[in-house]
């Protein structure tokens, strides 16, 4: 009997490293050219533990880089006219080229027209219509962090997508549909066949066995099992649900949508969690804030 073929880790951890190292030199060049050291601002609603630890990573990274970076808190009980005010101002600061209102938002205050009051030349999450219409029609636009990031994954380790059947889980605004449109594009990373499935797909199980290529966005712990898999396939997990744990400091563990042990033998790439999108998703937000800078999306 044949060995079994080893699967390859995507390391989405030293991935990003590099990245921020490329980040960080252009920012060094930019100060040796007198340049505008790109600003980034973060509003944060709330004590959410996730957000509390994205907004930090973010911050972190910020500093790191080099940018310059400003963290505006409001309590859970703000109002949402002090919100849409506080955003007005950051619109109309010149110094910020870019910022972000972490989500979730407590149920008060819609979302959506929190996203759609930032100006679209400021929204580096690529969560705003205009950015999201430009990038479903090819255009040179912010694109959403988390799907950024795993074309970036998908072209630092080669992985062929052309012609490929890559089948998306989930379909929410921020993850499954801006996946689904840029694996479709013209292009590598794209040129792929897609099916998009749900929470309401019938036969997924068999869209799953034929897939080369599974992205996954459902927000499920361990969904994804091996019977769903076919041999050689790349799985991509962008699962990351906090699971009470006795044997982790933090007293939880982040935990995929794929049952990692499962699946992996049969792959021929996969990503970890925690250690695989989560970085990138960050490094993505980065690069978006130094093309916000340097005006080169929206001159």
């Amino acid at each position: 009997m044949d060995e079994q073929k080893k699967y390859q880790l995507i390391d989405g951890k030293s991935i990003a490293a590099q990245i921020k190292k490329e980040l960080a030199d252009e920012v060094t060049e930019i100060k040796k050219a007198g340049g505008k050291i790109p600003h980034l601002a973060a509003i944060l609603v709330g004590h959410d533990g996730g957000s509390e630890t994205y907004v930090a990573s973010k911050m972190k990274n910020c500093e790191e880089i080099g940018f310059k970076s400003t963290l505006i808190r409001y309590e859970t009980d703000v109002r949402e006219d002090e919100l849409l005010r506080r955003i007005d101002e950051l619109n109309r600061d010149a110094d910020v080229d870019g910022f972000l209102v972490q989500l979730p938002l407590p149920a008060h205050i819609p979302e959506q027209k929190v996203i759609e009051a930032i100006d679209y030349r400021k929204d580096v999450d690529g969560f705003h219509p205009v950015n999201v219409g430009r990038m479903s029609l090819g255009l040179p636009c912010f694109k959403s962090a988390t799907p950024a990031g795993i074309l970036e994954l998908l072209k630092r380790y080669h992985i062929e997508t052309r012609g490929k059947h890559c089948v998306v889980l989930g379909r929410s605004n921020i993850v499954g549909k801006p996946m689904a449109m840029l694996m479709m594009q013209k292009g590598y990373p794209g040129d792929c066949t897609v099916t998009v499935c749900h929470s309401r797909s019938a036969n997924l199980k068999e869209m799953c066995l034929s897939a080369d290529i599974i992205i996954v966005a459902l927000g499920v712990p361990e969904f994804l099992k091996a019977g769903m898999v076919k041999e050689g396939a790349v799985v991509i997990d962008v699962g990351t649900t906090r699971l009470p744990s006795s044997v982790t400091k933090s007293g939880y563990k982040l935990t995929g949508d794929v049952c990692f042990n499962e699946v992996a033998p049969k792959c021929s790439y996969i990503t970890p969690v925690p250690g695989g999108v989560g970085p990138m998703t960050v490094i993505s937000l980065m690069r978006n804030t130094l093309l916000a800078g340097k005006k080169e999306i929206f001159p």
